[in-house]
């Protein structure tokens, strides 16, 4: 079974030899003809994952709360630009500004809205999510062009699908991990000869075993320092959210999700979803190279449960039958729980600020 996609790249790598992996992370997403976000649509059960703002309102809705009391700790200032990166289908956009409209009217009244999606079938998808708000909407092809001032950014899923560079461990040390060809013609994984700047590798590097893979996101860095450098300059806080680890370490976190089901990072180029872990550790690093506070890194759990999701489960199915009720707590325990099919532990959640201040649940 090959697709479309797969037999582009083989004639690629026919004719200049084997790719990196990012060039293949990104020609998986975005090849103008056959890339996975340009050909399916990727979320919600008929598609090939769930997001958190799927599973649940409570999600979004636990992120408007935290926004309403970021900006009211900032001091209340206004305009404010409220901006989202990769909005998906826009319901996580719709659950924070209906917690905002509740809670702080006066927020809602001084905000406005901007997306920063590509893709014209999701802005479609969007606009109808947010029709309520209409008015306070607008779309951007990238992050630049958002208006200058004071910002409240949410990102939820976001860096995951930023492609990556990875480096496996040689007798000649680390060398850039290549997509080519095996002896049947079919997509296979090889050592390049590009090296790697031995100051990114973490200490235990000289003892870890030979084919051990390290993974570096300059793609990432960059959007991270374009981030900070806006909120450095305009003042604002920024909440993200995504699965990956705490500390920078070793290890193969290339995947790619189909129907539900992980599937082999070759298999299926185009028509899998392909992301790998976020390294908190090196957005934290790069958020406070920057300038900006780092207001913490947490468990998506522990941030959650901390805004006051249990409590708000349990206001939401008030009065409700016994199966609404199981249904609530089910959701709440997906978002914040640990273990097999739960979000809690495995996602993380950094928040950085300019200027500096105490955030809930942060000390400072």
């Amino acid at each position: 079974m090959t697709t479309p996609l797969a037999e582009k790249i083989k004639a690629l790598i026919l004719a200049g030899g084997p790719i990196s992996v990012t060039d293949y992370f990104s020609l998986c997403l975005a090849d103008p003809q056959h890339g996975y976000y340009r050909t399916r649509e990727p979320f919600g059960p008929s598609g090939d994952f769930i997001t958190a703002p799927d599973i649940s309102q409570l999600f979004g809705e636990m992120i408007g709360i935290f926004l309403v009391q970021a900006w009211q700790r900032h001091g209340e200032p206004a305009p404010v630009v409220l901006a989202e990166i990769g909005p998906g289908r826009g319901t996580m956009m719709a659950d924070i500004l209906r917690v905002i409209g509740k809670l702080s009217p006066a927020l809602y009244d001084v905000l406005s809205v901007h997306l920063v999606e590509t893709s014209e079938r999701l802005r479609k998808v969007q606009s109808q999510a947010l029709v309520a708000h209409k008015f306070k909407i607008s779309w951007h092809e990238s992050f630049d062009t958002l208006p200058k001032g004071f910002l409240l950014l949410a990102a939820n899923e976001l860096f995951d699908a930023i492609p990556i560079r990875q480096f496996v461990k040689t007798a000649q040390g680390f060398r850039e991990r290549l997509v080519g060809l095996d002896g049947d013609g079919e997509l296979t994984f090889a050592a390049g000869v590009a090296g790697l700047d031995p100051a990114l590798l973490p200490p235990s590097a000289e003892t870890v075993a030979l084919g051990t893979i390290f993974e570096t996101g300059p793609a990432r860095d960059a959007i991270m320092a374009m981030l900070s450098e806006r909120i450095r300059t305009g003042g604002g806080t920024a909440v993200i959210i995504d699965y990956g680890h705490m500390v920078t370490g070793f290890g193969d976190t290339l995947q790619a999700v189909r129907a539900h089901q992980f599937d082999p990072p070759l298999a299926h180029p185009g028509e899998a979803d392909i992301t790998s872990h976020v390294d908190f550790e090196q957005l934290a690093r790069r958020a406070v190279t920057e300038g900006l506070q780092v207001n913490g890194l947490t468990y998506q759990g522990d941030f959650l449960l901390a805004l006051g999701l249990a409590e708000r489960a349990a206001a939401l199915g008030r009065g409700k039958d016994a199966g609404t009720q199981e249904n609530i707590r089910a959701d709440a325990e997906r978002l914040a729980g640990a273990g097999i099919g739960r979000m809690g532990e495995l996602f993380k959640v950094l928040v950085v600020s300019s200027p500096g201040l105490a955030l809930a649940p942060f000390q400072k």
